[in-house]
């Protein structure tokens, strides 16, 4: 088992970014590797199941684990085929915006193959663009 932690910082309030994660409806709009989310609920919570679908059309398995909505921190498992990850997230105030961290767990090959489209995502995150709803006009 491999680890891997990344982060990213940028001007959008902590508190949307923290609603772009908690929301799963919204993680497409800052994940481009996102095509879809179908979830049990409409907020994460400890036990939320659901189904990420790529924009390849692949899709994978999931179930929330933890949920820290004061400390703005979560962890969820994903499974796709025999690859299981589990990736743990959190969102930090700064003072020009926020940051996050994403902590990954899993199999070297599955991170390698995550980390660009993952360290792309978090950028958009919290850069606070993206056709992204919260955003204002």
């Amino acid at each position: 088992m491999a680890v891997l932690t990344l982060r990213a910082a940028g001007p959008a309030p902590v508190g949307d970014v923290w609603t772009r994660y908690a929301v799963p409806a919204l993680w497409p709009t800052w994940s481009p590797q996102i095509r879809a989310v179908r979830a049990d609920g409409g907020r994460i919570a400890p036990g939320v199941r659901g189904e990420v679908v790529s924009f390849l059309g692949v899709s994978a398995r999931f179930v929330v684990e933890s949920v820290d909505e004061e400390r703005r921190r979560w962890t969820w498992r994903v499974a796709l085929g025999p690859v299981r990850l589990r990736l743990r997230h959190e969102v930090l105030a700064r003072p020009d915006g926020s940051a996050t961290i994403l902590r990954i767990e899993g199999p070297a090959v599955a991170l390698a193959a995550y980390a660009g489209p993952a360290r792309w995502a978090l950028g958009r995150l919290v850069a606070g663009r993206g056709g992204d709803p919260l955003e204002g006009d």
